[in-house]
């Protein structure tokens, strides 16, 4: 199986293109990217959607019985989520979008800024050493928030319905409520005890509970002035001056921040494997890169998996040596491609690649101190986001996957606004060379910087083959995100799995740190004789409560199979 590279990426290619500029008058039309308005006739018979909870897959439902898009009901799905599922979807926050519209591929960056006030050493003491808590709860954690404009640049660009429309749904749930379920009840509970009234969390979170219907009547008012605004209210109108009131005095975020905000169209990282073009997250996110890295590294690697079946010890082994390389090469080159020349290029090149599978060692584990960036030199975040896929019967497909990085974020709630912030300040590198509080290292070049993008793992993919979708994948699981993908692609294309099969097996992780740590998923009973096997081996077995939470749908012909990993509550919906 030869991957060859395909990778697109120059200093050209990621330079910033922002349409907030031109977003002055509400839904104006952009000379840049005047919308698609054409009505292409239907390649396949459904449209279909992966999500992470029923009211978002319900929304998704009504935006594609109205005409809606792919686009369109993307919207609908993140702002739908901002209500139903606000330990992680969110307008507090950011991601990233990956897109196939019209037979392109597309890449919108609309991931959190630090403020201007954000200094480098803003999370260490006098003496330099990174204070325990800083970068995660209150104020001083939230970075400037990007997904109310993401979803405005993406659905003026290429959505077919009124903003209007795609925000209603969304509108509806907070201003008449849901019902609470049990696993949000949970994390309520749990993220209430770990704020520990060290922000007006329990002020706003405090009453929702179990089987009941809650009501978010602040967060229903500034929904419906972003539909009747657009994007500037979050940003120069009232809910930006709401924002910048509850900082002040607290956090660094001002109305300067809200103001000079952009989301940045970038080019995807795209690479040919196994017939198939790989359409992925560039930096900042280390995840496109990564997921590159790991299909390489592994089809290079084809002779030693040879009749290794899935899951045995040697597979393990030999996935673990491959995570080992691509995550010491993360923690080195990986960073906001706006500040940091990232080489995007020699990192996903064949020739490199073949280089560094040439180190895996097939019968014991590395050193871990001998496995070194590559290019010649010696990251982070929360499991707690979330990922949706969608593919409408035109054929266009939206991979997204946004965050506000812990469950509620920094547990600060905009008053008025019923806004959940972010704590997406941590994901930046507190101190280069210590680990985060999610056990990653970064570099200078995840250094905190005024303006800076913070590094991701969000991997938010499309796979096409001969011009057309054939697998939308993402997962929310911090550092865990693209090797969780990585396996689940390998599961369906390797091993000829069925789609429920491949999201629903057991998956594992390695990270370069703690040293030949094996992250080691409850949700399958664990046969003890595998463990005692991989341990022989040298490894450290470690249970993970979390890893991953796969939202996928796979094109056959002209049929679309969506599959919601079990391992959350999230559901699908095929709709005619």
């Amino acid at each position: 199986m030869k991957l060859v590279d395909r990778t697109k990426i120059s200093a050209a290619a990621l330079a910033l293109v922002s349409l907030s500029a031109l977003s002055a008058g509400f839904l104006e039309a952009t000379p840049a990217f005047a919308k698609d308005t054409q009505q292409h006739p239907a390649v396949l018979n459904a449209s279909a959607v992966a999500v992470a909870d029923k009211y978002a897959a319900d929304a998704a439902e009504q935006i594609f019985k109205e005409g809606g898009n792919a686009v369109d009901a993307a919207v609908a799905i993140a702002f739908s989520l901002a209500v139903t599922y606000p330990e992680a979807g969110n307008i507090g926050g950011g991601g990233f979008m990956t897109l196939y519209v019209n037979g392109k591929p597309y890449f919108l960056d609309y991931r959190e800024r630090a403020p201007l006030a954000a200094t480098r050493t803003m999370y260490q003491d006098e003496q330099g050493n990174v204070i325990p808590g800083k970068s995660l709860y209150g104020y001083d954690a939230v970075g400037v928030p990007g997904t109310v404009e993401g979803m405005w640049e993406a659905q003026k660009r290429f959505g077919k319905l009124s903003w209007k429309q795609v925000l209603q749904p969304a509108i509806e749930y907070a201003r008449d409520g849901f019902v609470v379920g049990e696993l949000l009840a949970k994390r309520r509970e749990e993220a209430s005890k770990e704020f520990d009234g060290k922000t007006n969390f329990d002020q706003y979170f405090g009453n929702m509970k179990m089987g009941e219907t809650f009501k978010q009547p602040d967060l229903a008012n500034v929904l419906t002035r972003i539909a009747n605004q657009g994007a500037k209210d979050f940003y120069d109108g009232k809910t930006a001056d709401l924002i910048a009131a509850s900082m002040k005095g607290h956090g660094l975020i001002t109305k300067r921040d809200l103001q000079e905000y952009k989301a940045v169209w970038r080019q995807p990282v795209e690479a040919n494997w196994n017939g198939y073009e790989v359409i992925t997250a560039p930096p900042p996110s280390s995840g496109g890169v990564g997921l590159v890295q790991l299909l390489k590294m592994k089809a290079d690697l084809a002779p030693q998996f040879k009749d290794v079946p899935l899951n045995s010890p040697q597979y393990i082994h030999l996935i673990a040596e491959i995570e080992k390389r691509v995550f010491a090469d993360r923690a080195q080159y990986l960073g906001d491609p706006d500040f940091y020349k990232v080489p995007v290029a020699q990192l996903t090149d064949d020739a490199y690649i073949a280089k560094r599978a040439a180190e895996v060692d097939p019968d014991k584990p590395s050193d871990t101190k001998s496995v070194q960036a590559g290019l010649g030199t010696s990251m982070p975040e929360k499991a707690e986001t979330t990922h949706f896929s969608v593919v409408d019967k035109w054929g266009n497909a939206v991979s997204n996957t946004y965050t506000i990085n812990g469950y509620f974020g920094s547990g600060v709630v905009v008053p008025g606004a019923g806004i959940v912030l972010n704590d997406e300040m941590d994901d930046f590198s507190a101190k280069p060379g210590v680990p985060n509080m999610f056990g990653v290292v970064g570099s200078d070049a995840n250094a905190i910087a005024p303006k800076k993008r913070p590094l991701s793992s969000m991997s938010p993919t499309i796979l096409t083959k001969d011009g057309k979708v054939s697998l939308v994948i993402g997962t929310p699981g911090g550092s865990r995100i693209f090797t969780s993908i990585f396996q689940v692609i390998n599961n369906i294309y390797d091993f000829k799995m069925p789609l429920k099969d491949a999201v629903g097996a057991m998956r594992f992780h390695h990270q370069l740190l703690p040293p030949n740590t094996i992250f080691w998923e409850p949700y399958e009973p664990i046969n003890g004789d595998l463990a005692k096997q991989v341990e022989a081996k040298g490894y450290v077995l470690k249970g993970q409560d979390f890893n991953g939470d796969i939202q996928a749908i796979r094109i056959d012909g002209d049929t679309p199979e969506a599959v919601a990993d079990p391992r959350g509550r999230g559901v699908t919906r095929i709709v005619q």
